[in-house]
């Protein structure tokens, strides 16, 4: 069995999986990550322990900590210049975000046509993968949820909206949560454009802003939340160690 964990910015996400299906998944707030541990100590001993960490040497060090008696097992992961199907098009391909990385591997086990791998999270980003495996570049930008905060941080007189989707807002609230949604969006459709003359060009759509985008998408899509776990996982199959 392995065990995969994603550690981003907001949240530590896991799933311990058999050669077949994910038998056990949860996730915590990187604030909880002190947590770790005592969360997974009920699961079977995994044979692996798959991290794909972007959150920085403090929660590198804190899954340490909760693998103390494993660390033979545990492996973080780096982006590579190939590996799991997919060949990196970075110019550096170390500098490739790992769970981008990962995602882009889980995406190759799961289409075979020209695809967007969307990670809506913190950040929001929109990768592009061909139909032969080749990671052809992407996008970065502020997340659904930054994008509000932004504006609420560093304007002297806007909110943290908490408004609705409107087509023509007629309150701020609706104003800034509509045209922060409609970036999202906008940026998804535009990427997308550049692929959809490809047979069975799709979007897969994870991160925990992925049911608020899903429902204002006009394009093929599917959501597939546990992308980067399925990454971790196959490229658990990569490793030597």
């Amino acid at each position: 069995m392995i065990l995969c964990i994603d550690s981003g910015n907001t949240r530590i996400k896991w799933g311990l999986r058999d050669g077949e299906r994910w038998l056990s998944e949860g996730a915590l707030l990187q604030a909880e990550i002190g947590e770790l541990g005592e969360r997974l100590k009920e699961l079977p001993a995994p044979d692996r322990i798959m991290v794909a960490n972007v959150a920085g040497a403090k929660a590198a060090a804190a899954i340490n900590k909760a693998f103390s008696g494993w660390l033979r097992r545990l492996r973080f992961v780096q982006s590579a210049a190939e590996g799991g199907g997919v060949v990196n098009g970075y110019g550096e391909p170390a500098s490739l975000g790992v769970d981008r990385w990962c995602a882009l591997v889980g995406a190759r086990q799961r289409v075979d046509t020209d695809c967007l791998v969307v990670g809506a999270g913190t950040a929001t980003t929109i990768d592009a993968l061909s139909a032969d495996g080749h990671f052809l570049g992407g996008l970065i930008l502020p997340g659904f949820d930054l994008m509000r905060q932004s504006l609420a941080r560093h304007t002297a007189g806007l909110p943290l909206a908490r408004g609705r989707h409107e087509a023509f807002p007629r309150c701020t609230d609706d104003a800034i949560f509509s045209g922060c949604l409609e970036a999202q969006v906008g940026a998804i459709g535009r990427a997308f454009a550049r692929i959809a003359a490809h047979p069975g060009a799709l979007c897969l759509l994870f991160g925990g802003a992925a049911p608020l985008l899903a429902q204002h998408l006009d394009l093929p899509f599917r959501q597939a939340d546990t992308l980067v776990l399925d990454g971790l996982f196959h490229l658990a199959g990569d490793d030597p160690g």
